[in-house]
């Protein structure tokens, strides 16, 4: 068998995405696996997996230097992540692919709408005074987070959450992280953007890696995918400031939106061919 090399082309969209955006990578690559080179989301979340965690490492090391990653929250996030993530890749091996991409669009749905909300709340300030105290506060005199009883109970179950989802569907991106970090804290979205694509990054590489040992990477595809979304990452970070942020947030829920209606619309054309024959 030889390394199919279109993949680059789906690899390029993805990292283009996550460039512009510090998020979403992963949303992207499993439909344009599934519906472009025809795998399952089983085989589908380990190259993500692969691809991303290289991709978000790239982004992070930019972010580190310029100190803006919460290293402490996304440690211990990440590292409740990697412990969880094998199980979630050896469960998604036992269910039905059909149940699996159900799974897909609803959680891709529901992140979609709360990354709406938050998108709301950054353009309209007033809407942050409906929300609740979050249990992560940020010191004002040392930028860095108060470490209480509630805070690191509220990262750990953050961690448990994203890695289980990042194993069972290949989503370790920002579109699950930043949603879990701004209902446990109150970080700054700059800061939540980056902390997010640490978290992606070592959550990643321990979901990847554990599914290579498993014997479940598809390396012809994962290779030439993994070179064009590092091609599309840098890409995007490089004319990332020529866009509106608020305009980039709202097309990507509606492009996040348009990918779950059209994963349901597959499982409802699959479950009525398998009825028909």
């Amino acid at each position: 068998m030889e390394i199919q090399w279109l993949a680059v082309l789906p690899g390029i969209f993805t990292g283009l995405v996550l460039g512009l955006t510090g998020s979403g990578g992963a949303i992207i690559a499993v439909p344009l696996l599934v519906f472009g080179l025809h795998t399952t989301i089983a085989e589908s979340a380990p190259i993500t997996l692969l691809s991303i965690a290289v991709s978000a490492a790239v982004a992070t090391c930019t972010a580190f230097m310029r100190g803006i990653v919460r290293y402490r929250a996304a440690a211990l996030i990440a590292a409740t992540g990697m412990l969880v993530a094998p199980a979630g890749i050896w469960i998604a091996r036992q269910l039905p692919d059909l149940l699996l991409t159900v799974l897909f669009a609803v959680v891709l749905a529901f992140a979609a709408g709360y990354m709406y909300r938050l998108g709301r709340r950054f353009v309209q300030p007033a809407l942050l005074e409906e929300a609740s105290y979050p249990p992560c506060q940020l010191s004002l005199e040392s930028g860095h987070l108060i470490w209480t009883l509630p805070c690191a109970k509220g990262l750990l179950f953050s961690g448990m959450a994203t890695g289980f989802l990042s194993g069972l569907l290949g989503v370790g991106g920002g579109f699950i992280t930043i949603p879990a970090l701004r209902k446990v804290s109150n970080l700054p979205m700059q800061s939540l953007t980056a902390t997010a694509l640490a978290i992606t990054a070592l959550i990643s590489v321990a979901g990847a890696v554990s599914a290579a040992s498993m014997g479940f990477m598809n390396w012809l595809i994962a290779l030439p995918f993994t070179g064009g979304t590092i091609i599309g990452t840098l890409t995007g970070r490089r004319y990332a400031h020529h866009f509106d942020e608020a305009k980039l947030q709202y097309s990507f829920v509606i492009l996040a939106w348009c990918i779950s209606l059209g994963m349901i619309v597959k499982v409802i054309y699959s479950i009525n061919f398998l009825a028909l024959s």
